[in-house]
């Protein structure tokens, strides 16, 4: 995003508007983050702002400040539709494409509101009028951050939007450890902490808050994990009978996927999800080093994402995704095996 974008934005923010903030469908951590973060913002400006969900997100995110506000599009449709429909702006966070959003996608695509796009996703489209886009960056969150620096702003950042903004970056980077983390991000985290973030807190409300039928369940994927020695991969399968067994909430399955990719030796890690209601196997792939599990993705499973993180899905049985899985590996066994 270019000094001339940036004075302009200033200038279409210096009145108020009515400005609807959505993010991604199953949101995570740095969607609820960033959309909150930046609603915080846009609120000290008198704007109109409403945050709006494709659909519900984990519980360990509902503590989140601003959480009672957001509007969630598929039980809500009405309402958030002509919120959409009115709006004079809508950003755009954590997705670069409205297919990301489900069922979304129309109402978003017909709007006539100004779309301004903040995003870390390879592979933009070209819908937004503005676009800050930038795969270098740890997450959203931290570009959020920027943007409001940009805009000179960054003495507005209080507690609740330092709390939201130090969600998105510090799930989005594994509590700090991917290599997406940098010394600006850092630099960034202990800006949040001076503005009130307590990340002691934090840490807490998003990693320690399990249920003993989570607890369960982990030890069921875990279980299931299945080692492929020649291709330093690994894979975990989760079946609909399974979550159903241990009470599956939404958020339950999060971070499963790294138990794989922390085993001695292992480049590739994936988990597959069987998803009956939507009538597919839903796919998280993490890796090490340079091998691209985007482009994986893209190629295999309907996917995408960042090198080191992307999802995916399947519309084979959970066995039949799992040998196509298996199937291709060979492809990737020298860049695997180069890590």
């Amino acid at each position: 995003m270019n000094k001339q974008d940036i004075t302009s934005i200033k200038q279409l923010l210096s009145t108020k508007k009515k400005i609807v903030i959505v993010p991604h469908k199953n949101p995570d951590g740095d969607a609820i983050g960033s959309t909150l973060g930046l609603y915080h913002y846009l609120l000290k400006g008198l704007h109109q702002v409403q945050v709006i969900v494709p659909n519900d997100y984990p519980h360990f995110l509902k503590w989140i400040p601003g959480n009672d506000s957001i509007l969630k599009h598929d039980s809500q449709t009405k309402a958030c539709n002509a919120l959409i429909n009115d709006a004079d702006i809508i950003f755009t966070l954590d997705f670069n494409a409205f297919h990301r959003t489900g069922n979304m996608e129309t109402v978003l695509t017909e709007s006539s509101a100004l779309k301004i796009m903040i995003d870390h996703h390879q592979a933009p489209d070209d819908y937004a009028k503005y676009t800050f886009s930038d795969v270098s960056m740890s997450s959203t969150c931290e570009m959020v951050y920027h943007f409001i620096d940009m805009l000179g702003d960054a003495d507005l950042v209080d507690s609740a939007i330092a709390t939201c903004l130090y969600v998105g970056i510090m799930t989005d980077t594994g509590s700090f450890r991917f290599r997406s983390t940098t010394s600006k991000t850092h630099a960034i985290v202990a800006k949040l902490i001076e503005k009130g973030a307590n990340n002691n807190e934090i840490h807490n409300n998003v990693y320690d808050t399990n249920s003993y039928e989570r607890l369960q369940l982990l030890g069921c994927a875990l279980t299931n994990l299945r080692v492929i020695p020649e291709s330093k991969a690994a894979y975990i399968t989760l079946s609909q009978d399974e979550l159903q067994k241990y009470d599956y909430k939404k958020g339950d399955t999060e971070g499963v996927v790294n138990y794989g990719l922390s085993l001695n030796g292992i480049v590739l890690a994936a988990i597959f999800i069987e998803d009956r209601k939507e009538g597919i196997i839903k796919i998280s792939l993490r890796s090490k080093g340079n091998f691209s599990v985007n482009e994986m993705s893209r190629a295999h499973f309907e996917g995408g994402g960042h090198t080191n993180a992307a999802g995916g899905k399947s519309y084979l049985s959970i066995e039949k995704t799992v040998e196509k899985f298996i199937s291709i590996l060979p492809t990737y066994n020298k860049a695997l095996n180069n890590e």
